[in-house]
């Protein structure tokens, strides 16, 4: 229902649009009762993946214990412009993601997240950005996290893969502008 309410707006502003989303599936157990609420939730994602492809515009996908289900349905769907943030799936879950051409963002919980860091050891460069999720996923639980606080991911990365941090910040801005075309009026780099 609130898809149906908001597709006038995304009609009326599709040229000012940089993506669809946040959208995903979460399926959560505490939340999450049964198949029919996954098939609903199932349902609107293939309709978002939708709108995104007619639009010509990435997805911005968010799944909660729903990795290889996601991948899976937005791979059905034949989405090509996705990125996965905050993914909280398996490495080998997430490489299907890269072998679709799909992004991952890391965000400064890394420097805390066992998954995260085991993420960031498989994933290419090539298929991963930078994001805060300010003011969630801070180097520190329960602490406000801040913008400022997206060093912690590329200095994290840069560490990891035993590269400056030059580099991570380069090629990760390059992933977002490759992603996200319509950022490219807004940033030098």
């Amino acid at each position: 229902q609130d898809l149906d309410a908001a597709l006038p707006l995304i009609e009326k502003y599709k040229d000012h649009l940089v993506a669809i989303g946040e959208v995903g599936l979460d399926f959560t157990p505490r939340y999450i009762t049964g198949d029919t609420q996954k098939d609903e939730q199932r349902q609107v994602l293939i309709r978002q993946a939708e709108i995104a492809k007619r639009l010509d515009l990435p997805l911005n996908v968010h799944s909660r214990s729903a990795g290889r289900p996601t991948i899976s349905l937005l791979k059905e769907q034949g989405a090509e412009k996705v990125l996965l943030h905050a993914f909280d799936g398996k490495p080998s879950v997430a490489l299907e993601g890269v072998r679709a051409g799909y992004f991952f963002s890391i965000p400064p919980s890394i420097v805390r997240s066992e998954q995260k860091q085991k993420l960031v050891k498989q994933l290419p460069l090539e298929f991963m950005c930078l994001e805060t999720d300010s003011p969630a996923l801070g180097p520190e639980k329960q602490v406000r996290n801040e913008p400022a606080n997206i060093s912690f991911s590329a200095d994290y990365i840069a560490k990891v893969k035993g590269i400056p941090v030059e580099r991570v910040m380069e090629v990760t801005a390059q992933n977002a502008l490759k992603l996200f075309p319509k950022l490219q009026k807004f940033v030098r780099i």
